[in-house]
Formats: C-alpha cells, structure tokens, sequence
C-alpha cells in the first residue's frame, strides 16, 4: 500500500500523529462542565428548599405552565442531540459536506447535521420565549413570587447555556468554511462541542421533569 493510500485511509480526527492520547480540549471541557453541574446542582437544590416551605404556591403557579407545549421543545432539543452525534460522527470519519443530493440524509456531512442540530436549538429557544411571554401574560413574573423567581432563574440559564451552544456550532461550522483542510483539530472542536450540547440537553431532562412533570 503506497504512504498516499494510508494517510487517506486515516479518519480526520486521528490525522497528525494518530493522537491516541486525550485532548487537553476535550479534558478541560469536562472538567469545565462538571463545574456546570455543580451550578446546576445548586439551582436544583434552591428550587426543591423554597418549594417545601411554599407547597400551595406551587400548587397554584404550576397550574399555568403549558405542558403539552414544553414537552413538544423538550422533544425538539432530545432530538437536536441525536442530530449533533451524527454530526460528529461524520466529522471522525472526516466527512465535512455532504456526498451527494441534499434530499440524501445517508450522505450528510459535519455542516448538515450541525446546522439542523443548530436549527432545532434554536427553536427550541424560539418556544422558550414564547411560553415566557405567555407566563408574564399571566402574572407570572420574577419579582411576582418566590415560584416565578425559581422559575426563570433555573431555565433561563438553561436558556443561555443553549445560546452558547448554538454560537460554538456557528464557530466549528465557520472554521470548516475557512480551513482549506479538515484536521484533527476541527474535529476535536466539533467533539467538544458535542459534549456541550449533551450537557445541556442532560440538563434540560432534569428541569422538565423536575418543573412541569413533578408538580
């Protein structure tokens, strides 16, 4: 076999050296996103305390929240995570575009399946501020009750977490735009990313169940 036809035959993400051992990246994103939890943790925690002290605020404040609604966005951001693991799944075999017809989902590349996975975060954060402006429509405000505090304290951040995600999609999608050549790092950057979003889509379960399931 000629050294041409072995560097081809090499995924993207294993180019330069055959990096067998952990990115640093990739170690320090978990790390940072266990920081994350911690801070997530905690908002968990806040909720469940005032939620024991306030059992009948509760009971009336959750009456407004529109369940059948965030179980529909809950849906869009679980599966935006399903999207995003093709993405990456694609970019380790080194396939950054598509092969073929667009209509072709089997050929998808990296920018396919991360701009869906970008498309489906961002209406998910499109229903998150609608069903906001229907709360506050209600009466359902921060300074209103310790609930609505709560409330949009826990997923609002959630809310910008997602924002953060969708702008590192639009970085890793703009550096493969860039890049005359896919590399080993881009595919690490598209990793992380990944790792992110999974995060956020962990979380998400989290708080859905936790706010609109356990009332």
């Amino acid at each position: 076999m000629s050294p041409v036809a072995t560097t081809t035959a090499i995924p993207a993400s294993r180019l330069h050296g055959h990096h067998d051992r952990p990115s640093m990246v990739s170690v320090g994103t978990i790390i940072w996103l266990s920081s994350e939890l911690m801070f997530f943790a905690a908002l968990f925690a806040a909720y469940f305390t005032i939620r024991a002290v306030s059992p009948d605020l509760w009971a009336e404040q959750t009456d407004l929240l529109n369940v059948p609604f965030s179980t529909g966005n809950t849906i869009v951001l679980v599966l935006s995570s399903v999207t995003c693991q093709l993405g990456v799944f694609a970019a380790e075999r080194g396939q950054v575009g598509r092969s073929g017809s667009i209509a072709y989902v089997g050929g998808w590349g990296l920018r396919e399946w991360f701009c869906l996975t970008y498309v489906m975060g961002a209406i998910f954060i499109g229903g998150q501020a609608l069903e906001y402006a229907e709360l506050v429509h209600h009466g359902m405000t921060i300074p209103d009750s310790a609930y609505g505090t709560m409330f949009y304290l826990a997923t609002g951040f959630h809310g910008l977490h997602v924002t953060g995600g969708l702008i590192a999609f639009l970085f890793v999608l703009g550096r493969t735009y860039v890049a005359k050549k896919f590399t080993h790092e881009q595919a690490v950057s598209a990793i992380v990313v990944s790792y992110y979003w999974h995060f956020v889509d962990v979380v998400w379960v989290a708080l859905f169940a936790t706010i609109y399931l356990i009332k």
